[in-house]
């Protein structure tokens, strides 16, 4: 079935903080109310309830989230689906907005003694509108709130359709690479019934460094093998999350149980971290309308085949798609295109860009017996990366000539070159420091000097070893540090060249390390320390890029 249709109308969510709006709005025949759900604990949590004109009874679909339900493209939204026969329900976590108890981040949505999003799902279906057929969506939040949700394996629940989500907070949310963002997360003061719940909140996790107990206890990847419903899982490359989309489909199809090994679909398109924005425009770039993809219609389309078990065909669909980007405003440039497979990643071939003295990028190894590079490293004045979003798909020369910022760049290329699949840095790094960050982006340098960013990434040095623990560096040894970027798929034009770029510091994208080697702290510390790290590229401290090359059959 072909989904690649422009301008369709696309679902929408409002985030926390969203503006208040009169309540009265017309939905036809649909009705709205607000209802409170019981938990097991004899908390409630407010939901608001769409239910079609008809008798019924109709299958529910719901939606968890922290951010605010009464958002007008929210309710207009949600009411639009329940003309498609459905109840629709927009339920807050505990906590937030009008919803009771206190609130715990996502804990309450797991499987430890409260079980919000089961408890939710059981009440649904026992109603007396309801067909006893429940299915979920989201996205982001309502993302991590579903892989929650079908680990409790809730015995109604027979479908889920996930958009940009993630599997475990302490990798891809509350940390970034073992980077703390105390800035990020107190803001999440604004959704909570009680700001104190948020505070008491972020110090538990600062009591909890490392990847323990703690952290596990609410990581999805230990237990694929409780997930078994079917999920349409959708990914975006220009978000750092997918590789929580990516995993959450892999984790599933391979490991998962009942129903859901080997029944999962994955899309990946060219978009940033969103629901709204599934389009063809994107950051700087205007994509061909084939990378439009209609996120209600397809939604529908799988509830209906699921829930009422009516014949539209996504039961049909290639199991894996994904959009190979390619430039833009480039007349035959090749790219741009939709690829289907069985599983992913595809197959590629591992192939080593070495960084080289002179700002290079090359596939040649250097041969030097000397060669580093040095930056420095100010936690009091950070190199800039504005806003808190990734900023892919856009040129980003203004973060790369600052003064504390290293671009290793590969010659023109004389054919194109496909990277499909998971970017790995390989880094060696030394330092003044205990401690410090690395910052590693990938960039499409157009023939006019643009350079557009594809992915980045952060890691902490002291968790260069595993997150379970943490190793200091020694002041003036080099050490390997090496991590992921990023997923990605792109054919890189002829013409065009191929830059790494790493920095330190990215605030207040980023937000910087102290550089102490001391225990991280919810408030910034005074006695930050400047530092001067060095990356080395030399014959025995190669640091590289591992790209997964694809052959030109491919």
């Amino acid at each position: 079935m072909n989904y690649m249709i422009p301008g369709l109308w696309l679902f929408v969510t409002i985030n926390a903080g969203a503006a208040s709006v009169a309540d009265e709005i017309d939905f036809g025949s649909v009705t709205e109310r607000h209802q409170m759900i019981p938990m097991r604990d004899g908390k409630q949590l407010s939901a608001y309830l769409y239910t079609p004109g008809g008798a019924g009874p109709w299958p529910g679909v719901f939606e968890q989230r922290y951010g605010s339900l009464r958002g007008t493209s929210t309710r207009r939204n949600a009411a639009k689906m329940a003309e498609a026969g459905f109840v629709v329900a927009l339920v807050n976590f505990r906590g937030t907005h009008l919803s009771e108890g206190k609130w715990v981040g996502y804990r309450a949505l797991q499987w430890g003694e409260r079980q919000d999003g089961y408890d939710t799902c059981e009440w649904l279906a026992t109603q007396t509108w309801s067909t006893g057929r429940i299915g979920t969506f989201g996205s982001s939040q309502g993302g991590y709130a579903q892989n929650y949700l079908a680990v409790t394996e809730p015995p109604h629940l027979v479908c889920q359709y996930m958009i940009d989500t993630g599997l475990s907070l302490f990798q891809e949310g509350y940390r970034i690479g073992g980077g703390t963002r105390p800035e990020r997360f107190k803001g999440m003061d604004g959704v909570c019934a009680n700001p104190q719940d948020n505070r008491d909140l972020l110090a538990e996790w600062f009591a909890h460094p490392h990847y323990d107990d703690y952290w596990k206890a609410e990581d999805c990847t230990l237990h694929f093998d409780r997930m078994n419903v079917p999920c349409f899982t959708i990914g975006s490359w220009y978000d750092f999350m997918n590789q929580g989309s990516i995993a959450s489909f892999v984790g599933r199809q391979h490991k998962g149980g009942g129903n859901s090994r080997g029944k999962q679909q994955l899309l990946i398109g060219p978009w940033l971290h969103g629901r709204t924005n599934k389009g063809n425009r994107v950051g700087d770039l205007a994509y061909p309308l084939n990378a439009t993809w209609p996120v209600m219609e397809h939604m529908v389309q799988w509830f209906n085949y699921h829930l009422k078990d009516q014949p539209t065909g996504v039961d049909h669909d290639d199991t894996v798609r994904y959009y190979v980007m390619g430039a833009v405003g480039e007349a035959g440039a090749p790219g741009n295109v939709w690829r289907s497979v069985d599983n992913f990643p595809p197959n590629a071939t591992q192939t080593s860009l070495f960084l080289q003295v002179g700002e290079k990028l090359s596939r040649n190894r250097s041969s030097r017996a000397s060669g580093s590079t040095s930056l420095v490293s100010d936690p009091h004045a950070p190199m800039q990366i504005p806003g808190r979003s990734f900023p892919g798909a856009r040129d980003a020369g203004a973060f790369e000539t600052q003064n504390e910022v290293l671009t290793f760049t590969t010659e023109r290329l004389v054919k194109p070159v496909e990277w499909t699949g998971r970017v790995h840095a390989e880094l060696f790094l030394s330092s003044t420091a205990r401690d410090t960050d690395i910052i590693v982006r990938i960039s499409d340098v157009y023939p006019d000097g643009r350079s557009i960013l594809i992915v980045d990434y952060p890691w902490r040095a002291r968790y260069r070893d595993g997150f379970d623990h943490e190793v200091l560096m020694n002041p003036g040894e080099v050490h390997k540090v090496a991590f992921p970027v990023g997923w990605m798929s792109q054919i890189f034009n002829a013409g065009h060249r191929i830059r790494v770029t790493v920095a330190s510091t990215g605030a207040p994208l980023y937000e910087p390390n102290p550089q102490t080697g001391k225990p991280l702290t919810l408030e910034f510390p005074d006695d930050a320390v400047k530092a001067i790290n060095t990356l080395h590229h030399n014959a025995q401290h190669a640091s590289r890029i591992i790209a997964p090359v694809m052959s030109p059959a491919n």
